[in-house]
């Protein structure tokens, strides 16, 4: 038997439980693992709370990042062997599979040997925000020395993994967070320029960071209001990547910076990369070998045991954290 977070009813952390189950055997084209850790996501906190791209099928699993060793393969399987470490990058549908719990079941072609040079919990932590940003960023916008990035939520996992990325290929990372409490740890992650957006005019201080031009890129999880300010802050053929909707406020269409500086406003989920094995690949490359130079590095916020899951998700909606929530087993 193994021990696995499931809920019955969509609804805040409360409804999340541990139940005992037996974990089949890998189906062809499975791995099955022995779990040491668990990267906590908005995502799933999403999807428990019914506001997700999908429905939870009830009574649901939940979790897409996990890291530990493989303990049996399934037919077909190749390039791993039992006892590899491995971590695990989101590439399904939660209402196929779930990684929060002792032993489980993944895609084979979604699970990735990891670097040594990180533990489990790093290992844990690294795919989803990594590849999350590596994909709007990278891939689609080629992100270059020559840009200047616009990051909300900048504390986040995901915020914190693009403001590495955009060092990492010499870009400008600024940070946007709502008060100064984060600015100086901001900083010492990477961030070139912190701009409080409760305290400061945004449009204004993107102005004179960039010496008028704005920003080429802007990487939103949040929407809402705000959206037009980040379209006024936009270089002209400025793209604004839109991968989440935190804000529960409707997010108008900023139409006259739209026209006036010819912008592009994209909708963007991390399966536009995880569901191409090609750009998947190449996705991988690019983290194993940021993560392999210590370009990249995860930033673990607080980790919890697996039985303080509900402990663990509130802290998430808490919006304290600077970094990654990792669960240990």
């Amino acid at each position: 038997m193994s021990r696995h977070v499931r809920f019955d009813k969509i609804g805040p952390p409360d409804v999340l439980h541990l139940v005992d189950l037996d974990v089949p055997a890998p189906a062809a084209g499975e791995v099955r693992i022995r779990v040491k850790a668990i990267g906590v996501n908005r995502a799933e906190a999403m999807f428990r709370s019914g506001q997700y791209l999908e429905e939870p099928k009830l009574p649901a699993g939940l979790g897409y990042e996990a890291a530990g060793e493989i303990e049996s393969i399934g037919e077909g399987v190749t390039g791993f062997a039992i006892g590899d470490a491995v971590s695990v990058i989101p590439a399904f549908s939660l209402n196929q599979y779930g990684l929060y719990g002792e032993l489980v079941l993944a895609p084979a072609f979604a699970v990735i040997k990891h670097p040594p040079n990180l533990s489990f919990v790093e290992a844990a932590a690294a795919w989803m925000m990594y590849v999350t940003a590596y994909g709007a960023l990278i891939d689609i916008a080629r992100l270059s020395a020559a840009d200047a990035v616009l990051i909300p939520a900048a504390s986040s996992s995901v915020g914190i993994a693009a403001i590495q990325i955009a060092n990492m290929v010499g870009a400008t990372p600024i940070a946007l967070t709502r008060t100064s409490a984060k600015r100086a740890r901001l900083q010492e992650l990477g961030a070139a320029h912190v701009i409080a957006t409760e305290e400061q005019d945004l449009v204004a201080e993107v102005g004179r960071i960039t010496n008028g031009q704005g920003a080429r890129v802007t990487f939103d999880p949040v929407g809402g209001p705000t959206l037009a300010k980040l379209a006024a802050a936009s270089a002209r053929h400025g793209i604004i990547f839109q991968y989440g909707a935190l804000s529960p406020e409707p997010t108008p269409l900023p139409l006259f910076d739209l026209l006036r500086n010819l912008l592009t406003i994209r909708g963007y989920v991390l399966m536009e990369i995880t569901g191409d094995p090609a750009r998947l690949q190449r996705a991988k490359s690019f983290v194993v070998d940021g993560l392999a130079k210590g370009a990249l590095r995860p930033v673990i916020a607080k980790t919890f045991p697996l039985d303080q899951i509900v402990e663990a998700h509130r802290f998430l909606e808490s919006n304290q954290q600077i970094g990654k929530i990792v669960v240990t087993v």
